[in-house]
């Protein structure tokens, strides 16, 4: 989809930018006039990103997100667009069988990356008074599923965390809204148990997984002045596997 150049002349953080979802957003928004900062661990999974500037964080760190934001502003003075993408499932297991420290894993990426994430580009966006933030969340962070215990609970505090930024800086000029994919063909879900994928297919009513850039079109929108009037939304891709 071509939007023309929504983003000219503004500056956007993308996390988890090196494949899947983080990618395509990364290059939605470049190729929309935005200067991008793809964040991640490791490096992108192709070298046509043309306009991004790549940086190494685990967004789980708390003075990786403070330089990183540091440095942004030095160069640009703003930082207008923050989106919240890195995760992992990391462990389908239960409450009962989760291992300890897989569960603050994963908490630390979904849940504490999203917190120090908004916790440390706001100040910047008070300060020039707007700003949009847009955190992917999941299906799995509006309904049950069973095991994924620490995934749907991170996921889920996405959303909630979502509500609660929408809420408290909604009269200061930055909007804060969740996307919520359903199975969608990433290096995410390409590794995991492709009957788990088969039999989410197979209750889609579209009857296909979603792609990449079909979730970045979405991220797209509510980060761009043309959802001005959208703040605490749950906008959810996901083929209408929620809807039955």
């Amino acid at each position: 989809m071509d939007s023309g150049q929504r983003f000219t002349g503004k500056v956007a953080i993308v996390t988890g930018a090196a494949s899947g979802i983080g990618y395509a957003t990364a290059i939605r928004l470049a190729a929309e006039g935005a200067a991008v900062y793809g964040a991640d661990i490791v490096q992108p999974q192709a070298d046509n990103a043309g306009g991004i500037q790549w940086r190494d964080l685990d967004v789980a760190d708390e003075r990786g997100w403070k330089s990183l934001v540091e440095e942004i502003l030095q160069a640009h003075t703003r930082i207008d667009v923050l989106v919240n993408n890195a995760g992992l499932v990391g462990s389908y297991d239960s409450i009962t069988d989760i291992d300890l420290a897989d569960w603050h894993r994963i908490i630390g990426v979904n849940q504490t990356g999203v917190f120090l994430g908004m916790r440390t580009v706001a100040p910047s966006m008070l300060h020039q008074g707007r700003g949009a933030i847009v955190n992917v969340s999941s299906i799995w962070g509006l309904v049950g599923a069973p095991g994924v215990a620490a995934y749907q609970a991170s996921k889920g505090a996405v959303t909630l965390m979502t509500k609660n930024a929408s809420a408290t800086w909604a009269t200061q000029g930055i909007r804060v809204n969740s996307v919520h994919p359903g199975l969608i063909t990433t290096p995410l879900t390409d590794s995991q148990d492709q009957a788990i994928s088969a039999e989410l297919v197979a209750k889609t009513p579209m009857g296909r997984a979603g792609r990449a850039d079909e979730v970045a079109d979405a991220i797209a929108y509510l980060a761009s002045d043309g959802a001005s009037y959208i703040t605490g939304a749950q906008l959810v891709v996901d083929g209408g596997f929620t809807n039955v």
